[in-house]
C-alpha cells in the first residue's frame, strides 16, 4: 500500500492554504514549502496539520520532493483543492499497489474564472519521486502516450483551482 505526501509551495497564501490542506485528507503527509511569506501562511498551514519548511533562496522548487517522507508525491498549488471524488479515488488508489514501472499519473484540472469554470486538461500531478525529477512547483504537462501503449490508470475527480481573492 503506497504512502502519499502532498507538496505545496506558498508565498503569502494565508487566505487560501487552509482550504488546500483540508482537501488533502487522503495524504499521509502534507509538506508546505514557504517562500518568505510575510502574512499568516505558515500559521494557517501548521494549524491545518501541515509540516512547514522554509525555502532556501535559489533552490529550484522541485528539489523539495526529497524532503517528503514518501516516494509518491501529489503536487498542488495553494489556490487548489481536491474534489471529493478525486479524494475518494486517491484513497482507493492507495489500497492497491501501483505498477512498479509507473512514473506518475495525470489528473484533470479545472479553473474558476469570471465566467464559471474551464477545463485545463490533464496535468502530471501524482508522481513517484524516484522515477521523475522536476525543477518547478509542478511536475509539468501530461506526458504523451506512446502508440500501442496500454491506457494508464484514470483517477476520477478533479483538482479545482480557485480564483485569487
Amino acid at each position: 500500500m503506497p504512502k502519499l505526501s502532498a507538496l505545496l509551495h506558498t508565498h503569502n497564501d494565508g487566505q487560501r492554504i487552509g482550504r488546500a490542506v483540508e482537501s488533502l485528507r487522503c495524504c499521509d503527509e502534507v509538506l508546505v514549502v514557504d517562500h518568505a511569506s510575510s502574512d499568516d501562511t505558515v500559521h494557517h498551514a501548521r494549524e491545518h496539520g501541515a509540516k512547514v519548511k522554509q525555502a532556501v533562496p535559489g533552490v529550484n522548487p522541485g528539489v523539495y520532493a526529497v524532503d517528503a517522507a514518501h516516494d509518491w508525491i501529489l503536487c498542488l498549488l495553494p489556490s487548489e483543492s481536491l474534489s471529493e471524488m478525486l479524494e475518494a479515488a486517491l484513497f482507493e488508489w492507495k489500497d492497491r499497489e501501483p505498477d512498479e514501472f509507473t512514473n506518475g499519473f495525470s489528473l484533470a484540472v479545472r479553473e474558476e474564472n469570471a465566467a464559471g469554470w474551464r477545463d485545463l486538461g490533464l496535468q502530471l500531478r501524482l508522481v513517484n519521486r524516484r522515477r521523475i525529477n522536476w525543477p518547478d512547483q509542478l511536475p509539468g504537462p501530461a506526458p504523451a502516450t506512446a502508440a500501442g501503449a496500454p491506457p494508464g490508470v484514470t483517477l476520477e475527480g478533479v483538482i479545482l483551482r480557485f480564483r485569487h481573492p
